[in-house]
């Protein structure tokens, strides 16, 4: 296994396809609770150029991208119409007395695993390899999660991040979460 910065066009559609098969409009609603799932879809235009400001970080395993986990710069707030709240959410909220949108951050836009390699290590791996690649350029990953996806917020909670503020918006309940490597 292999953690690394996605480099080629093919390692982006990978993620697409792995994004497309666990998207929450495919997967079953048993599976999104025990599993979890992902809410955003991205296109091959958009993510490599997501890629080319910052690299994705992904698992390959015998050449075949496992899993990934995708910095969303700031920059990019407008090109997912979903993700305009919470980019607002984080011009108001205040963290250690600054509001969010002033600390040095990103987002991490999505993380993702495949269903047989779950359970495996993955997950802390791919943010271990962030920290590495982005703590010397910002100060917080920031990120929200869906109350109705409890997987991925204990996933996240155990990697160190902390709920700083849950919002609704039309559909869900999310929970802001920060990392802080200050």
């Amino acid at each position: 296994m292999e953690i690394k910065l996605a480099e080629t066009t093919d390692e982006l559609k990978q993620i697409l396809d792995l994004q497309e098969q666990n998207h929450c409009d495919n997967v079953s609603i048993e599976r999104r609770t025990t599993d979890g799932f992902v809410t955003v879809r991205h296109n091959l235009e958009m993510l490599t150029e997501m890629n080319s400001r910052a690299k994705q970080v992904i698992a390959v395993h015998e050449g075949k991208v496992v899993a990934y986990s995708l910095v969303m710069l700031e920059d990019f707030k407008d090109m997912i119409p979903v993700l305009i709240p919470m980019f607002k959410v984080f011009e108001s909220l205040e963290y250690q007395g600054k509001v969010l949108s002033d600390w040095p951050y990103y987002v991490m836009g999505q993380i993702c695993i495949a269903e047989t390699y779950r359970g495996t290590g993955l997950f802390k791996a791919l943010y271990k390899k962030h920290k590495e690649v982005y703590s010397p350029r910002f100060d917080l990953c920031l990120t929200e999660v869906a109350s109705n996806n409890p997987r991925s917020l204990r996933a996240h909670h155990k990697q160190g991040f902390e709920t700083v503020q849950t919002y609704r918006d039309i559909g869900n309940e999310w929970h802001v979460l920060v990392w802080n490597w200050e």
